[in-house]
């Protein structure tokens, strides 16, 4: 008999904003028709891509770094427990309290209960992927508790009551001209007369966004990192908005995935250098926030720290796939994919957006999930993400494993072959044996038939429409490679040896 002891079993998926509504296949080809988008996203890609390779370039020891960078993660990983239990020690003994919460409506409850604790019903909002992904602020507004973020782009995305596309980027969608229009309908008190220069936008988002910091008493941030042998958060940003955040207000609440952690101070100095340069092409991030627990009459006197999980747990237990906890949000991996570049992050459905989106989602979400089995193939696994990634996370490869365990998953639900299973068993039984693939190749000249006058066929049945759809098949040869080579490379038959030679043979 045993006893049930209230432990979660493996795998926990995660909840939340990690669903897609609809397949990628079918979100991509409508934002494809948004010309506007990517002429916005190839310009702001090429952009930052550009940045990035010129401050890498500088560096002589980036691929020692890169390994660095990764060498600490998987050592996190090996060790996460224990380091989760450390850093509970050292943050609540400089004056921080911990929350665990097992998946997004854990989370969400903790908060808003902690901020109903104080009485307030507005927070300031420091941009925050792990509260994205739990759908924070859309929780807090139905226990009538006003969210604002105070990044500027993560701001353009909520008065224009819109979703991040990008996981450095939130408005990358989006063109100065665009923008300017949100602030004249959207923002109160904006002059009439804004232009779309940067400077006065930015300006336009300055003195709506500072009326909110000195009036705010409770704040919501993420983290970047943390520090288990200090008990310190991180958190980097280039506007100055996260500074404020961290220390005005009187409560300060953190949300933070479980896999953010580091195991010491000087761990921190390898990610300083990596995530910077990958990020925004910058040597040096403009503004870094670290703060310790509670100091007496400095900064917030409240300071929480909602531990997430929410399938990190499951993706810790795919072998293959934990690599992808690896991932520091840089979003280089974005700016180089040519997928992500024609799509936008709105295709990918989740809070995670382009390739890690593709692997970390359904990895936290289970492969099962509806919707979120067709990410692993929004891919041409060209390699490019791979490249740029300052962690060394192999997202081809683990694409690739995700593919294998979608295909296994399907095939124990289906009672009937699938076109797929067939043409794959055929391909089998022909090419392994040179005898049946030899027959087969005698039908070529069908294929030229099927091909027409133009020499191309441009309409297959069943499931190799989809091929067709997009491209056509030149007509096959008239004869296989292999009967060609039996033709021109026929071994000759030996002749009669020459008469002078047997007279040779026959003289004493």
């Amino acid at each position: 008999m045993s006893t049930y002891l209230g432990m979660p079993s493996i795998p926990v998926y995660g909840t939340g904003n990690l669903h897609a509504s609809e397949s990628f296949p079918k979100a991509a080809h409508r934002e494809l028709g948004n010309a506007q988008l990517r002429a916005n996203l190839g310009h702001a890609t090429h952009t930052i891509r550009d940045k990035r390779i010129a401050v890498v370039s500088e560096l002589p020891d980036w691929e020692q770094l890169r390994d660095a960078g990764s060498a600490i993660k998987e050592s996190v990983m090996a060790r996460l427990p224990e380091l989760l239990e450390q850093f509970e020690k050292t943050f609540t003994a400089r004056g921080g309290v911990i929350h665990w919460a097992r998946d997004a409506t854990e989370a969400n409850e903790i908060v808003a209960g902690l901020i109903r604790e104080t009485g307030e019903t507005e927070v300031v909002k420091i941009k925050s992927m792990a509260t994205q992904e739990i759908g924070l602020n859309e929780y807090l507004e139905e226990q009538g508790i006003a969210a604002f973020e105070t990044d500027l782009a993560e701001l353009i995305v909520q008065l224009d009551h819109d979703k991040p596309s990008h996981i450095l980027v939130p408005a990358i969608h989006k063109n100065r001209s665009q923008v300017r229009d949100i602030f004249l309908r959207e923002m109160e008190g904006v002059d009439p007369d804004l232009t779309n220069e940067p400077a006065r936008l930015a300006g336009a988002a300055r003195a709506h966004l500072r009326r909110k910091f000195l009036t705010a008493k409770v704040a919501v941030s993420g983290a970047n990192f943390a520090l288990a042998d200090s008990g310190t958060l991180a958190v980097v940003e280039s506007e100055g908005n996260g500074r404020m955040c961290l220390t005005l207000p009187e409560t300060l609440i953190t949300v933070m995935g479980v896999e953010k952690l580091l195991p010491t101070w000087q761990d921190l100095e390898v990610f300083m250098q990596l995530l910077p340069r990958s990020s925004t092409g910058e040597r040096m991030n403009p503004y870094t926030s670290l703060w310790t627990g509670v100091t007496g009459g400095d900064g917030p006197q409240n300071v929480h720290l909602v531990l997430l999980d929410n399938g990190r747990s499951a993706a810790l237990a795919d072998e293959m796939g934990r690599s992808a906890l690896h991932c520091i949000r840089c979003s280089a991996c974005m700016n180089v994919c040519p997928v992500y570049e024609r799509t936008g992050g709105h295709a990918y459905g989740s809070t995670y957006p382009g390739p890690i989106g593709a692997i970390l989602s359904p990895l936290m979400t289970g492969i099962q999930a509806e919707e979120n089995n067709s990410l692993p193939y929004a891919s041409s696994l060209c390699g490019a993400c791979y490249d740029a990634c300052p962690v060394k996370i192999n997202i081809p490869d683990i694409l690739v494993h995700l593919r294998s365990v979608d295909v296994d998953s399907k095939r124990g639900k289906k009672k009937i072959p699938t076109q797929m299973d067939v043409g794959m068993n055929a391909a089998s039984w022909a090419l392994s044996s040179g005898k049946r693939l030899g027959l087969l190749e005698k039908g070529l000249p069908l294929g030229r038939l099927a091909a027409g006058p133009d020499k191309k066929i441009t309409k297959l049945p069943g499931i190799a429409a989809g091929w067709t759809q997009s491209r056509d098949i030149p007509a096959p040869p008239s004869q296989s490679f292999r009967d060609w080579w039996k033709k021109e490379h026929r071994t000759p038959e030996p002749d009669a040896a020459p008469a002078a030679s047997q007279d040779q043979e026959n003289q004493p």
